[in-house]
């Protein structure tokens, strides 16, 4: 068994046995995409997983990086115990996980993940001005262990947790930080026709009893720059000043 990564690189994951007991005639990423828990995914092609260049890095994340791989294109040998098996199988899975988030990306992957989009299979957005607009999977980071799997709004911009337990469990990097705004975009889901939401504003006999936050923060923000370019400013011309000095000085 090749350990071609550090323990201390990769996530840990654990099965139990019934879950390793497949049947034989489907194949691991058949096996794999019909867990319950796994329903969020999609079935990765052989042939991209068979491509060298689209796992370019991550056998830096993965222990038992060789034997995950062969177990995942259903060529693993059996001359393996139960224990290595077990460990192998939490190197594939996680494996499986990081590849699958490179293959949303291209246009098949997009499209096959587009129909459990369709079927709201990520939720529905909360904030009640979106009118239960479908939600998509998103990564906080692409490096496995960080984060858990949120969900991202197209119509108002906003990334929540997951009403789903099972989603809420997967690893983040298993769809990473760019499908989301690229699926949003090649579907045509970030229009003109998706208008801002309108937040909610606490008022008392019809007056605000304040502002938006995003207002706030904006102005905040907004005031912190003007400070910034002012000081630059002062300072500019502080040194301009200084050097006119220096200059009459030199020239008596």
């Amino acid at each position: 068994m090749d350990n071609t990564s550090e323990p201390g690189d990769s996530m840990e994951y654990s099965f139990s046995g019934n879950e390793l007991d497949y049947e034989e005639e489907a194949s691991w990423i058949e096996w794999f995409c019909s867990l319950k828990r796994s329903e969020f995914f999609i079935e990765v092609d052989d042939e991209y997983i068979m491509d060298d260049f689209n796992l370019t890095g991550l056998n830096e994340h993965v222990i038992y990086y060789d034997d995950a791989l062969d177990m995942i294109l259903d060529r693993i040998d059996d001359d393996f115990s139960e224990d290595e098996i077990g460990a192998i199988e939490s190197s594939a899975q996680l494996l499986y996980g990081l590849i699958h988030a490179r293959y949303i990306l291209t246009s098949k992957g997009m499209h096959l993940l587009f129909e459990k989009y369709q079927t709201q299979k990520y939720g529905l957005c909360p904030n009640v001005s979106c009118n239960n607009f479908p939600l998509l999977p998103i990564g906080l980071s692409d490096l496995p262990n960080v984060n858990s799997c949120k969900v991202y709004c197209a119509t108002c911009n906003e990334v929540y947790n997951p009403k789903s337990t099972r989603l809420a469990s997967i690893d983040g990097a298993f769809f990473g930080t760019s499908f989301a705004p690229l699926f949003a975009l090649q579907y045509g889901l970030v229009t003109s026709k998706n208008k801002s939401p309108q937040y909610y504003v606490p008022r008392i006999y019809g007056f605000a009893v304040y502002r938006n936050k995003r207002d706030l923060l904006a102005e905040e923000a907004e005031a912190e720059l003007e400070a910034e370019t002012e000081s630059n400013e002062f300072k500019k011309d502080f040194k301009g000043e200084s050097r006119l000095l220096i200059q009459k000085k030199n020239s008596r």
